[in-house]
């Protein structure tokens, strides 16, 4: 065969091949770009031989991922400087991740991209149905974790046991019409027993919460686990990652900035009005003017709505979500990993405000959640302290009526 002209391969684009990712709030990026003089004949997966070379690019799913990502692309990594970072350069798979709902809309393309993780060994896929064929499609990527399927309620226990991420996108999707609050009622019993199983079978995991509406079923996963005896707030996650990716996706396509460059933190909740982008703290800096602000901020709260209606009926935001958890699952990762810099936004139990759970930026470590960032919420614009006191009403609503639904099917039991 004749050799094939030089190729360079990008892995974190948001399109084709060439084109760089996001960010992640506050790190530089630290990506993954190799090239080939020929053929890439020794990559095999996410391992790759000497013929490969990393240069500082964006990434596949988190920009600034130190050796966790930098040793399986390369055979020789180098030490990085930064004192926070203590990988080993060699770092083994060793985490187990669960991906309950994984035969679903957002659960396979989100099972398709952390099976690429090099830090994963047992990937758990669990759904009521159809999860067998998954697994065995998933199975097939030649990257380091071992995939395993489980179907029903009688085999969750298995698929839960000594598992370190636990991702829950189980539940049904929105579809034209549908506001979040519709999808309630079936989506908070979903929750509330998937929940309770991972109390029981791995009770000291990272939960991630991605089924909707996350105000609500947040809560209704801490009720259920105080009910258990081992709620951690510190290790209970909404996932909200996705507020952040569209974020700073619109502001660097309005602003003509380098996407890689844009951070935009955003706080509150995940619906409607209680998603509030916080365009005064945009990194790099930029101006707005008020016509733009509330041009982006309306878009990125609708952001979900604008993929209903353009699937018409089709499905949801199952894509964008699924890299958006793919990358919260990365982060947490390598929080777990000891990587000593990693920062994201997540609706957690908070005191950064007079409700009991908030979306802010947070630092993540080996035990979950290590630090609000409260600068954050410090010195916004006239407009953003409006907003900000606008959502707590709704935000506080939707608080309440998933405790509420958690504390009554208690009673009843």
């Amino acid at each position: 065969m004749a050799a094939a002209p030089a190729a360079t391969f990008t892995i974190g684009t948001t399109g084709s091949l060439g084109q760089r990712g996001n960010s992640l709030p506050q790190l530089k990026s630290s990506g993954l770009k190799f090239n080939s003089q020929n053929h890439l004949k020794s990559f095999c997966g996410l391992k790759a031989m000497s013929s490969v070379r990393c240069e500082s690019e964006s990434s596949f799913l988190v920009n600034k991922t130190g050796a966790a990502l930098r040793a399986s692309f390369a055979s020789k990594a180098q030490k990085e400087n930064d004192q926070n970072f203590n990988y080993n350069s060699q770092p083994q798979a060793s985490y187990k991740v669960a991906v309950l709902g994984a035969a679903g809309g957002i659960g396979q393309p989100l099972a398709l991209l952390i099976k690429m993780s090099p830090l994963i060994s047992d990937l758990h896929l669990y759904d009521i149905a159809n999860v067998k064929g998954v697994a065995a499609d998933i199975s097939h990527c030649n990257t380091p974790s071992q995939v395993r399927d489980f179907t029903g309620a009688s085999e969750l226990a298995n698929c839960l046991k000594s598992v370190n991420v636990v991702v829950i996108p189980a539940g049904v999707p929105r579809k034209p019409g549908m506001t979040r609050d519709d999808l309630f009622n079936i989506n908070a019993g979903i929750v509330r027993d998937l929940v309770s199983a991972v109390a029981d079978n791995s009770p000291d995991a990272f939960i991630q919460i991605i089924s909707n509406p996350v105000n609500s079923t947040v809560p209704i996963a801490a009720e259920v686990l105080k009910q258990k005896g081992v709620y951690d707030p510190k290790k209970l996650f909404g996932v909200t990652t996705l507020d952040v990716v569209r974020a700073n996706t619109f502001v660097a396509q309005r602003k003509n900035l380098k996407l890689i460059d844009v951070d935009v933190p955003v706080v509150g909740g995940h619906a409607g009005i209680t998603i509030l982008p916080l365009l005064s703290k945009t990194k790099p800096s930029a101006s707005f003017t008020d016509e733009e602000i509330e041009e982006l901020t309306v878009r990125i709260q609708n952001a979900g709505t604008e993929v209903v209606e353009a699937k018409a009926g089709a499905g949801s935001a199952t894509l964008s979500m699924a890299y958006a958890a793919a990358r919260f699952v990365e982060s947490s990762l390598r929080a777990l990993d000891g990587d000593g810099d990693v920062y994201e936004c997540s609706y957690v139990e908070s005191d950064l405000t007079d409700l009991p759970f908030f979306a802010s930026r947070v630092k993540l470590g080996r035990k979950g959640v290590e630090a609000l960032i409260p600068s954050d919420l410090q010195g916004l614009t006239d407009y953003e302290q409006k907003a900000l006191e606008s959502l707590k009403p709704e935000l506080m609503a939707s608080i309440e009526k998933g405790i509420a639904f958690a504390q009554k099917q208690a009673v009843a039991a």
